[in-house]
């Protein structure tokens, strides 16, 4: 579970936004705007949120589906329990609100365009290659899953099951 941990949401969060901020030329808080605590805080919420929803999801899928988010080390159950009652790819948003909360706090255009990248990939992805695959491992049940949840903005409601409409 580490080793996904640290290549994925890692990567994505820590080791790329990292070398972008070194790419940039370092840290300018608040995009040098005065006070600098308009942008900052929020941005510190957004990451601490993100934060949290990464570790609740995967912690899901670690006891409930008996996996990982990874792809080589995918669960043999079809998780939805917590925030995947409501947004089908929790963990990805959570990357998300951990890369604009770095943007803001951090004063970084280079993360800002990292985000807007990696969303865009990611949506690719799970359109043309995880939605298939999981069609073909869970068949029916992620089909009516997927018909009643949304990918990336999450329903007001959690999802029951089955019938459950939006």
């Amino acid at each position: 579970m580490l080793k996904a941990i640290v290549l994925l949401p890692g990567n994505a969060a820590v080791f790329i936004p990292a070398l972008l901020v070194y790419l940039e030329g370092g840290i300018n808080p608040g995009w040098g705007l005065s006070p600098k605590s308009i942008i900052v805080f929020p941005g510190i919420v957004l990451i601490g949120c993100g934060l949290l929803m990464a570790y609740h999801t995967v912690r899901l899928f670690f006891k409930y589906g008996e996996g990982t988010p990874a792809p080589w080390e995918p669960p043999p159950r079809l998780v939805i329990r917590g925030a995947y009652r409501h947004v089908r790819n929790p963990m990805i948003t959570s990357v998300l609100a951990i890369l604009l909360g770095e943007s803001l706090a951090l004063g970084s255009i280079y993360i800002l365009i990292w985000f807007g990248v990696f969303f865009v990939m990611n949506n690719f992805y799970f359109i043309f290659i995880e939605e298939p695959g999981l069609v073909r491992r869970f068949g029916g049940e992620y089909i009516d899953y997927k018909r009643h949840v949304p990918r990336w903005v999450p329903r007001r409601r959690p999802y029951g099951g089955p019938g459950d409409g939006l």
